[in-house]
């Protein structure tokens, strides 16, 4: 019994209950359907041609931003080796359990009352109550296309915030977050902008908008990387005692590469299917500006970097690429061409200086630059949307055709965002800090998360070729010493951390008298 209670497995065990007590008590509305089997939905004239084709559309950009998932998942090529497995582990988690929490109650809450398709009437100007579990009317044709590209895109948002807070959380409250970020705090930011919310009905230019999610995904989600880094602390050895941060190297940047081309590839499906409608020839103008944005974030870092330290810093240029691709992301629509490559190129310029000023500054440590990436390029992109929108698509304008409203309405929306995330992300933290505790040991985090976390490491057969060689019964000596060191290092209060130049780490020691 204790081993079932501790902490961490008591937190799987309330988490499964709960959601199956769920699952039991919407059950009971799957029987009563709108059309799960599309006969009242198709016709056979034009208008159901037209919606075939858009429903063919809007599944293919689906499937193809799911696998933007093993893109994300490359982007570990900048951790430690050591490292890698826990991380691709937190990204398998976002694709698999934050998929049945969005069907449970995360696309109730947010397209609850917004009438985008059958069965979602319920809610509110700030909450949605109606979709759970996709049952009742909600079990449509129409809702299950619905809910396939909005899954994707919420699962997508958790995955930001795990290149913010890798190589030392424990597996615990990387679950309870990602159930409560796909649950609850996307979704309700997602309703007030994309579920029919009072942000979308703002009586200031057009509304808050955001056509593919640089306020709603990307702000979002990189303001609660930002929240997460600041509560869990920087990893060891990362800052010096007088505060400036050191490089920590990755393992392997042709994941990298790799892993940035996925995600690139899948941003296309990711901007272009938000129209929801492959008869919608915006998507043409869209997929342009998604090229154009990318590259000059990717391009404008590739020359900086040759400028500031002689050569040219793939790795840097490659997060360069993803920030144009989150900065066109809300505007793609709305913006010619011209202004997709200006957006690109302050992105990465945002991208370059926010890395320094998180670090530098602020001393918070963000392994894969999500706050750079996701967080002031999310911003950027909501505002570019309020300059360069230049009228030609749903009558948007911005400052360029003399229009300061809608400027004026993205600026509440990122406002908005940023305080959603930071406050309730942070709240979740902090909550996680004082009762299971967020962090793994030292002596986890030095030999590695991968071991300790999940039982192997990534790579076995490196592991084995660069382990120390030696008496495995010494080894095994020698690591239960170093367990019972630091366990009554943690016990004994008189100790504190200082900073040790001989070893290259912190260590516990007794104060100086």
């Amino acid at each position: 019994m204790g081993y079932l209670f501790s902490r961490a497995r008591r937190t799987y065990v309330i988490c499964t209950v709960s959601f199956l007590l769920c699952l039991m008590l919407f059950g009971s509305s799957f029987a009563f359907a709108g059309d799960p089997g599309g006969a009242n939905t198709f016709s056979e004239s034009i208008g159901g041609l037209m919606l075939s084709v858009n429903f063919v559309w809007v599944l293919v950009c689906a499937f193809l931003i799911y696998q933007m998932q093993a893109g994300f998942a490359f982007l570990g090529g900048f951790l430690q080796s050591k490292n890698m497995l826990s991380y691709l582990g937190h990204c398998f988690t976002d694709g698999t359990m934050g998929l049945l929490i969005f069907w449970a109650f995360g696309f109730a809450l947010m397209f609850g009352g917004s009438q985008a398709a059958p069965g979602l009437g319920g809610g509110n100007s700030v909450i949605g109550y109606s979709g759970f579990f996709l049952s009742g009317n909600s079990y449509d044709v129409q809702t299950a296309l619905f809910w396939m590209i909005q899954m994707v895109f919420a699962t997508k948002t958790v995955s930001i915030v795990a290149g913010g807070i890798a190589e030392r959380l424990k597996f615990a409250p990387y679950v309870i977050y990602s159930i409560c970020v796909v649950g609850f705090i996307y979704p309700i930011y997602g309703h007030w902008v994309w579920g029919g919310g009072w942000l979308a009905n703002l009586s200031i230019g057009s509304g808050m908008l955001d056509f593919a999610g640089s306020a709603t995904i990307h702000t979002v989600g990189g303001m609660l990387a930002l929240a997460g880094a600041y509560f869990l602390g920087p990893r060891h050895n990362k800052f010096n005692p007088d505060g400036t941060p050191n490089a920590i190297p990755g393992h392997n940047l042709a994941l990298v590469v790799i892993g940035t081309l996925f995600l690139s590839f899948g941003w296309f499906a990711f901007n272009s299917g938000s129209s929801l409608a492959g008869t919608d020839l915006r998507i043409s103008v869209v997929a342009v500006n998604t090229a154009l944005g990318g590259a000059a974030g990717a391009v404008v870092v590739i020359f900086l970097t040759k400028i500031k330290f002689g050569f040219s810093d793939i790795g840097l240029a490659c997060n360069g690429l993803l920030a144009g691709l989150v900065a066109i992301t809300g505007p793609c629509a709305w913006v010619p061409t011209w202004a997709a490559v200006v957006i690109g190129a302050v992105a990465g310029l945002l991208m370059w200086g926010t890395v320094w000023f998180v670090e530098v500054k602020l001393r918070i440590d963000d392994p894969l630059g999500a706050v750079a990436v996701h967080g002031a390029n999310g911003i950027w992109g909501a505002l570019a949307l309020g300059i360069f929108a230049d009228g030609t698509y749903g009558g948007v304008n911005g400052l360029i055709t003399g229009s300061g409203a809608q400027l004026l309405a993205q600026f509440i929306g990122i406002i908005t965002a940023m305080a959603w995330a930071l406050g309730v992300g942070g709240l979740l933290f902090y909550i996680m800090k004082r009762t299971i505790g967020l962090r793994v040991s030292e002596l986890a985090e030095f030999e590695g998360v991968d071991i300790h976390l999940h039982g192997s490491p990534c790579y076995p057969a490196q592991h084995e070729v660069t382990a120390p060689i030696g008496n495995v019964k010494e080894e095994m000596e020698v690591r239960q010493e170093k367990a019972l060191l630091e366990e009554a290092f943690e016990k004994d209060a008189r100790r504190e951390m200082i900073y040790s130049a001989k070893l290259g780490r912190w260590i516990h020691a007794n104060p100086k008298k």
